[in-house]
């Protein structure tokens, strides 16, 4: 026991190290803090209660040795892939070769830091005592002396365990491990269902509970996958081109090779815009823009996000797909599906640049891995943007700073390009200083519903800055900027406090009402466009072929379950992810109908019970089928002509300013970034702000973070070598490889 316990205490050591130093795991309050501390040994202790069972006392010694040796290996691997991608590795990661040697292969040597020392120092000491009385035994041998060999204190005890120990110490880290577990769901609900992102798992419940709930759920998807029939696309390729509609002749190509500014507006509402606190617009940016004549936005969308939340949101933005009945399609699938994506279909069909930026942790909903599945050329996330104290919000930087710092790496993209932009401010729990915003008290019972507006007004005040950015630049005459609510913020536990601030009937608040209250924004904004507000009713799955419509690009050879907004032939019926679902005439919650027009509860004669069920067979058709189509990984088995499906493993997010620069630098005089248009000068003091924290230093605007650097000058180094730059990424060439061996020289 006490050679374990010594073993435990290793490795305990070993981890909580690599959690403080090494990781980056966000852990925040003391319950996370202790979580952090005690989740390595529930595991560690029930791994190494193994080595009791075996009867015999030196194979039992050996055997805690090798356990304790793999669980090394697992933390020593995860430091230096998490050195180099910000992330864990998965089961996926291990079994594939080319990622692996991708992230521990020969370049491991040169992520060796000196502090890494610690987590081999005992096997260094050990293997050096061993070496040391080896030379001494040599000697001793041929002076005929007796052998000596290290115990280090240690002696193998002949004595088999007593009754019931292994049990016994099984049981103590499974007690301890269910308590992590249980003390973790309190304070993250849903932590595996949902799988929000590795790191979280990781701070919750270790590192190697992750790795096992890794090759769990890759197993479970393996299993699905390999059961899966093409035949089964033939179902859903009838379906989505049955369901099809044609773009409305006067919206069709309006945009087309216009560059595209997605905008991501974290948990924002409809209910927002128009709305006023104390006297004051909530979001005085927004009232003023959609009522531009060339604005188009919608008053009756909706969000259709299961418990993917944000990930649900973007996956069906991304892919006209629904998001999961459970859990995150981005964090169990997203690694390894097979998409027809936004970023791929406009690179492939209209030569677009396409990259995301996003100021918090890229592991986050998987979206690291998931950006390169969808086939994005860059990805610039938290590593990419300045993080001091006062400028992060729990999910990444504040927005001011966001869309500032974003400049540096927007205006050097390839027209056209394709950037959508995370917002994270008006995330719950909606907090933010008196130094950011002075915006009244909405005076609720509810200090998170109070916080929501005030971090709401300090987006729309961002969005201006933005906006503003874009005029004076000059990418506004030349750009279709989308923004969208991404689900909702304030939850439906909490509608009845919000309606007091709203100027809403609390007392007799409903289903019908928490229904209507899940309408988001979608706003199209470019000049010449014909806008208005459309009162067509929609959700987010019908953003990408309203969206490839207006850019000119034909939908009809691609999986979509959505249909065009703007389309005579649009499908009106809004299915949530609980099968719940709404018309222009009724809101249907289970065996509940509302009639739109009154939000009474109706009792459906047979003619509308006909219509009814259609349109519950309708809904219930469609998620099926999507459920299948992602599970399944079904998109394996069919290419629409024309379209060549991304190879993820050939993109570079963790460099992606080393490769946009170099792409720049390369094309030279042919180059159409905005940088390059405007005499290889920075926009960025275009940008006007009035953010605190950029009022006395203005550098994060036009400067890169410490930790992405030195891609400037690699980017240099590339194209001076003959680097060969194919779909925005610098590969190495024959010629490249020369050049630096001669230079070696």
């Amino acid at each position: 026991m006490g050679f374990l316990a010594v073993l435990l205490a290793l490795i305990w050591l070993k981890t909580l190290f690599a959690y403080f130093v090494d990781f980056t795991l966000g852990a925040t309050g003391l319950l996370q803090q202790i979580i952090l501390v005690i989740n390595p040994l529930g595991t560690s202790i029930l791994l190494l209660s193994f080595a009791l069972y075996i009867r015999r006392p030196r194979r039992a010694y050996i055997s805690a040795l090798i356990i304790y040796f793999l669980m090394c290996v697992l933390l020593i691997a995860n430091v230096l892939y998490y050195r180099e991608f910000s992330d864990f590795m998965t089961v996926t990661t291990v079994l594939g070769v080319s990622k692996v040697s991708q992230g521990l292969g020969a370049s491991s040597l040169n992520m060796l830091v000196w502090h890494d020392l610690v987590y081999v120092l005992d096997f260094v000491l050990i293997g050096a005592a061993f070496l040391l009385f080896a030379i001494r035994n040599l000697i001793a041998y041929l002076q005929q002396k007796p052998l000596h060999w290290p115990h280090f204190g240690f002696f193998c005890d002949p004595r088999q365990p007593t009754y019931h120990l292994p049990q016994a110490v099984s049981t103590v880290g499974v007690a301890l491990f269910a308590v992590t577990m249980m003390t973790s769901e309190l304070n993250r609900p849903q932590l595996l269902w949902r799988t929000f992102d590795r790191n979280y798992i990781v701070k919750y419940l270790g590192l190697t509970p992750f790795t096992i709930y890794d090759g769990f759920k890759t197993a479970q998807n393996n299993q699905v996958r390999a059961s899966a029939d093409s035949a089964n696309m033939n179902q859903i390729l009838a379906y989505t081109k049955k369901h099809a509609a044609a773009p409305d002749p006067q919206y069709d190509g309006v945009a087309k090779g216009k560059n595209v500014i997605i905008i991501h507006l974290e948990s924002f509402q409809q209910f927002l815009i128009g709305t006023k606190i104390d006297g004051q617009e909530v979001t005085p940016f927004l009232n003023s823009l959609i009522k531009q004549p060339s604005t188009l936005s919608f008053s009756n969308f909706f969000h259709q996000v299961g418990q993917g939340k944000t990930s649900d949101a973007e996956n069906m933005l991304e892919t006209s797909t629904f998001g999961l009945s459970t859990g995150s399609l981005f964090s169990s699938l997203g690694t390894d599906n097979t998409f027809e994506g936004q970023p791929a279909i406009l690179e492939q069909r209209a030569g677009y640049t396409t990259a995301v930026f996003h100021g918090g942790a890229g592991t986050f909903w998987n979206r690291n891995n998931v950006y390169n599945s969808l086939g994005y050329n860059y990805f610039f996330d938290g590593n990419f943007y300045k993080h001091d104290t006062g400028q992060d919000t729990d999910y990444g930087i504040k927005d001011k700073l966001m869309f500032g710092e974003s400049i540096k790496y927007l205006e050097h993209l390839q027209q056209p390009f394709e950037a959508k932009i995370i917002t994270t401010s008006n995330h719950y729990p909606f907090f933010i200083t008196d130094t950011d915003s002075n915006f009244p008290d909405a005076n609720t019972s509810d200090p998170y519903i109070n916080g929501y507006f005030r971090t709401a007004h300090y987006l729309d005040q961002a969005l201006k800055e933005f906006f503003d950015y874009l005029k004076a630049s000059g990418l506004e005459k030349n750009t279709l900027v989308m923004l969208y609510g991404d689900h909702f913020g304030i939850s439906n536990d909490r509608n009845q406090t919000l309606a007091s601030a709203l100027v809403m009937d609390a007392k007799n608040w409903d289903s019908y009402d928490d229904a209507q209250m899940q309408r988001v924004p979608l706003i199209f904004s470019m000049p010449g466009l014909k806008g208005g507000i459309n009162n067509t009713y929609g959700g987010e799955i019908d953003v990408l072929p309203t969206l490839l419509h207006l850019l000119g690009i034909s939908t009809d050879s691609y999986v979509q379950f959505g249909t065009d907004l703007l389309s005579p032939q649009h499908d009106s019926v809004v299915a949530f992810r609980n099968h719940n679902y709404i018309t222009p005439k009724y809101t249907v919650l289970g065996d509940t109908v509302y009639a739109n027009s009154s939000g009474d509860v109706v009792t459906p004669d047979e003619k509308l019970k006909k219509e009814l069920t259609a349109d519950q067979q309708h809904v219930d058709e469609s998620l099926s089928l999507s459920d299948m189509l992602a599970n399944q990984n079904l998109l394996r088995f069919y290419v629409p002509k024309g379209f060549t499906p991304v190879d993820p493993t050939i993109l570079d997010h963790a460099h992606s300013l080393k490769n946009m620069l170099a792409t720049e630098e390369a094309l030279g005089d042919h180059s159409t970034s905005l940088y390059s248009q405007n005499g290889d000068h920075s926009t960025a003091d275009l940008f006007q702000t009035d953010a605190p924290e950029l009022s006395t230093d203005r550098s994060p605007l036009t400067t890169y973070p410490d930790k992405v650097l030195p891609q400037v000058d690699a980017a240099k180094e590339a194209v001076e070598s003959g680097a060969v730059i194919k779909n925005g990424v610098v590969t190495s060439s024959s010629s490249s490889a020369t050049s630096k061996q001669k230079s070696k020289r």
